[in-house]
């Protein structure tokens, strides 16, 4: 299969956080990203518990969930998800006061702009970025 260079969408359309405990990363993630997180029904009755990220399905960008799921554990730095900011310092700020530890703080990344990387108290590195 040929790689495709141009592209109609960006390729990333979900992502899940997993977690250990789903109300104290619920809680890490409302206060640092300044939002609120809704509880997810289980499409397949499985037993997963959700907590979604605010989505709106006709609009561009990626949303996810924190997912409690037996047999998928958290932590590690395998896969990055950075969150979009306005300045990528307002919402570091708020990190180690929500649990969590600033692993890097916030550095250039050129004319891509600026990110965060954070540790959340489920052991998950994630990212913030920021065009200022």
């Amino acid at each position: 299969m040929e790689a495709q260079t141009k592209i109609s969408n960006n390729p990333v359309v979900w992502f899940e956080i997993y977690v250990d405990d789903l109300m104290r990363a619920r809680k890490f993630y409302e206060k640092v990203l300044g939002l609120a997180m809704d509880d997810m029904a289980d499409p397949m009755d499985s037993g997963v518990k959700m907590y979604s990220f605010p989505m709106a399905m006709d609009k561009p960008n990626a949303s996810g969930a924190l997912v409690k799921m037996e047999g998928f554990e958290p932590g590690g730095n395998g896969t990055i998800v950075y969150f979009g900011c306005q300045d990528c310092s307002t919402e570091e700020s708020r990190v180690a006061g929500a649990g969590g530890k600033v692993a890097q703080s916030k550095t250039p990344i050129g004319p891509y702009g600026f990110i965060s990387l954070c540790i959340d108290t489920e052991g998950n590195t994630f990212g913030l970025h920021s065009l200022q």
